[in-house]
Formats: structure tokens, sequence, C-alpha cells
């Protein structure tokens, strides 16, 4: 594929490392940054300093404060702002022409789940009710265990691009040939999307976890892969009770890969939160998991999690499904059992 143009909405680590795997395989790529030093960073200094320190970026990466100017006139479109602005980011491009006739192709890279008035929706869903009509089961959804940093450094990495249009998947997967990186496709949108919420959730108890094990004998790396494997089978009744239709999804990258990597990177930013809640009694400043979601900006750092934890309970509830690691983070973050006191009732 001959070099495209392309614009990447969020200048988060993910964004930026996609931005830079992308600029440096030969496309043009326009990054739109909330922050202006951000933006003055990767135009002057080749680096995202606030959120992907020492990673060398592209000269051809051109970062951008107008989202419209990032979104106008692209062949591609990657979105990658955070499940809790997505949608209101993204309505500020639907009057954009480009967008508008559909003719660019969009993908995204944000995980977790998004409130509506009638419960949490799936992030494809959610933008399918603001983007144009044209992009209805057109939309690609790209995941896998693509920590930022090793994508920006080039590490080889293996993703999935799933769409309801194969045609668009195939899109995609060829736009994103370059080095370092190796695309999959797949049809299954909603078991893609599932597994990249969920294990976020899964994440956040692994870390707790790990912290407590370095302080007792109780745990021990036989605990950390049973805690692995029932956190596999709880994102796979999540995401045949959502409607996933293809079982691979669960034991492919975009499953057991993405949670393997997320629960066991020193990158991972949900791990670290787990960690955190052991280690420095993080939890201590917040009244309970509203309060930690309303002021989650406070932590330095967005662990997803414990924003997935709070809709994955609302589905499970609703769906009456049986999800014991993710009901279990639910009580821990509204302050309703210990960490220590779940996992030894989890893992009795």
């Amino acid at each position: 594929m001959n070099g495209k143009t392309i614009g990447v909405i969020g200048a988060g680590a993910w964004g930026t490392a996609m931005a830079q795997s992308l600029s440096s395989g030969g496309h043009d790529v326009e990054l739109w940054a909330l922050e202006a030093d951000v933006v003055h960073d990767i135009n002057t200094q080749h680096e995202n300093k606030r959120y992907l320190k020492n990673i060398p970026l592209s000269p051809r990466l051109r970062a951008v404060s107008d989202i419209k100017e990032a979104a106008s006139n692209k062949d591609f479109l990657i979105l990658s702002s955070p499940s809790l602005y997505l949608a209101r980011t993204v309505a500020q491009i639907v009057d954009i022409p480009s967008i508008v006739n559909g003719s660019t192709c969009i993908g995204v890279l944000t995980k977790g789940l998004i409130p509506t008035d009638t419960g949490p929706k799936l992030i494809l869903d959610v933008l399918e009710t603001v983007l144009p009509f044209a992009y209805r089961k057109n939309l690609v959804y790209i995941s896998g265990p693509s920590h930022a940093e090793e994508v920006a450094a080039g590490k080889l990495t293996g993703l999935i691009a799933a769409s309801e249009n194969p045609k668009n998947s195939i899109r995609f997967r060829e736009l994103m040939k370059v080095p370092g990186l190796m695309v999959f496709s797949s049809l299954d949108v909603v078991g893609v999307q599932i597994c990249a919420a969920a294990k976020n959730v899964i994440a956040v108890i692994f870390g707790c976890l790990d912290a407590i094990a370095e302080q007792s004998n109780m745990f021990g790396d036989n605990t950390e892969a049973l805690l692995l494997a029932a956190g596999l089978n709880e994102i796979q009744t999540l995401g045949f009770a959502l409607g996933a239709t293809h079982a691979e999804t669960f034991t492919s990258i975009a499953g057991v890969g993405d949670l393997e990597v997320t629960c066991r990177s020193t990158y991972g930013r949900n791990r670290r939160f787990g960690r955190d809640i052991i280690q420095k009694n993080i939890l201590d400043s917040f009244k309970n998991l509203d309060d930690c979601i309303e002021r989650i900006g406070e932590i330095g750092y967005l662990p997803e999690g414990a924003v997935a934890c709070k809709y994955i309970q609302e589905i499970s509830r609703k769906l009456s499904i049986k999800l014991p690691i993710c009901s279990g983070l639910y009580r821990i973050l509204n302050k309703e059992i210990k960490p220590l006191d779940f996992l030894i009732e989890l893992l009795r």
C-alpha cells in the first residue's frame, strides 16, 4: 500500500505510539492533542514528554491542536481518546465532509465501555449512533497485546482488526503492514471489544495479588496462573452473553494474549493501579468507586479497569451472570471489602 494520509485523534501513549509506527512506515500522520505542550513537544522536539517519554518520534509525524484539521480529508482516521471522553470528542468531527460521506475509513483503539441512558454499551455501538449513518457496521476495532512503549520502539507486536465489514478490516490490515506490526482480521467485533475492556479489570486484581505476594507467602506464580485462567473464563462468559461470535477470539492475541501482557508487564497502568492499592493505599483518597471515577485524573495515570468494572457490574446484574473477579474489584473500589479478604474468598 502506498503512503496514506492518516489522522489520529488522541495523543495519549497508545495514540502516539500508533501514529509513530504508521509514520515510520511511510504514511503521513497528523496527531490531534488536547494539550498545547504535547503539540509543541512533538513538533519541535519530536517527543511526547507528557505521555510517552524518551521515545523519539518520526519527523513526518505532525501534531495539531485543531481536531477538525486532524480529521479532515484523511484516507484513514484512528480514534484513541479515553472511553470516558470518546463520544463527546467524536461529536466534534461529525460534520466534516469526508466524515459525512463516509470516504474516510475509521478505526478505533479505545478500550472500555461507554455509559448511556439505557446502560453501558460497547465502544462501536455508541460510535455508530454518534457518527454519520455511513459508518454503521463499517467501523474497525483494533486491539491486542500492545503496550505503547514497545509499539513506538518498533518491537514486534500482533494486533487484531475486527469489523463487520471484512473489506474494511483488510484495509486496516494492509495499512498497518509497517515494520513492527503484524495484523490479523476478525469478524468478531463484540468478542474483541469485550476482551479489550474486561482484561483491564482482571489486571487490577492481578496487581493487587502481585503486591500482596511480595509481602507474604500466601500467593505465588501458581496463584497468578490460577487468577489468569479464572479471569479469562469470566471474559469469555461476558463476551458470549453480549453476542461474541467466535470462541477462538478468547484464545487469540485479542483474548489471552492481551490479558497476559496487561497483567504481567511493568508498563501496564491497570496492574500498577492494583499494586498502588496495596502499596500506596491509593483508595484512601476516595470515598467510593463513583468518587474515584469522578476524580480519576488525580491518580496521575488512567486505569481503565476502574471505570470498566463499574459498567461490567451493571451488565452482569442485568444479564444475571456471575463474574466473581469483576464483581470483586467493584466491591474493592467501592470499599465494601479489602483486597486480601477478597482474594482469600475468591481463591479458596
